[in-house]
């Protein structure tokens, strides 16, 4: 039982395939590593579900909102673990029929969804042979998201965001003071290597605040690779713990104490004028 004042939470790192139902008998394995190490919140990375061999893999494997195999089994995944669980990100139906909703959902111990965020940033990026273009297959959200749970006594604060939003600190802004943004990613090898790092260390400590990112992490069976360095970041922005690639899972603890002593000895969230 961890102290008051104290979080344990987890990130998994995954290098997803085309079989979704083996890629959720992996996330359901690591959920269950992670809880045995003390875990009372765990993420799963962006496409956890599938990477597919082509964009319109995942649009054929859409679910309407509140219903489906994907989502009963993470369900079924929170509730049998007794664990909060942050599943980012899954392909719900869109407005448009060949288009999805890229979302990250957030279940309860229960298994009960207690809050949806759906990706707002869409990656597009080109280099050489190189090229993605999420805009292609999937609808943008436009509700910057956040959540709340009460564990240890004590009320803890989520900001959601996933993958390419890290690249624009406005949307954490609009999502308001939290103890954890949460990011859930699938960031390519090419743009990961310059930047990953580096801008989750930026929210972190812009935002005062503790920052977990779970990573796919690794060559995928459909030749994409994947940067990985799933890390929990503390609000001063040092990292607490990582894993640099493969398939597993980094664990640490966020403190009430440290978020409360960083505000107040560089109160910057208190000097804003914008």
């Amino acid at each position: 039982m961890n102290n008051k004042g104290q979080l344990s939470i987890a990130s998994i790192q995954m290098v997803s395939t085309s079989s979704v139902e083996k890629n959720l008998d992996i996330a359901e394995q690591l959920v269950g590593q992670a809880k045995a190490a003390g875990a009372d919140l765990a993420v799963l990375p962006e496409y956890f579900c599938i990477m597919g061999h082509s964009d319109t893999d995942k649009v054929n494997i859409r679910e309407p909102f509140g219903s489906g195999p994907i989502q009963d089994r993470l369900k079924q995944i929170a509730r049998n673990n007794q664990v909060h669980l942050v599943a980012g990100t899954i392909p719900l139906e869109s407005n448009q029929p060949n288009k999805v909703r890229n979302t990250s959902l957030v279940f309860d111990r229960q298994g009960e969804v207690i809050a949806r965020y759906d990706k707002i940033h869409l990656f597009g990026f080109k280099q050489g042979a190189e090229e993605y273009q999420e805009a292609n297959t999937i609808e943008s959200g436009d509700v910057p998201t956040s959540f709340a749970i009460n564990c240890n006594d004590e009320t803890w604060k989520f900001g959601v965001s996933v993958c390419y939003d890290l690249r624009f600190p406005e949307l954490y802004r609009q999502i308001g003071i939290v103890d954890c943004h949460i990011l859930s990613a699938a960031f390519t090898y090419t743009t990961g290597k310059s930047h990953w790092e580096v801008l989750l260390r930026a929210r972190a400590i812009e935002n005062q605040c503790y920052v977990l990112a779970s990573a796919q992490g690794g060559r995928h069976e459909n030749g994409r690779t994947t940067w990985g360095q799933s890390m929990l970041i503390d609000p001063w922005g040092d990292i607490k713990s990582e894993l640099k690639e493969g398939q597993g899972f980094v664990i640490g603890q966020l403190e009430k104490s440290t978020i409360h002593e960083i505000r107040a000895k560089l109160p910057s969230l208190q000097h804003r004028t914008l």
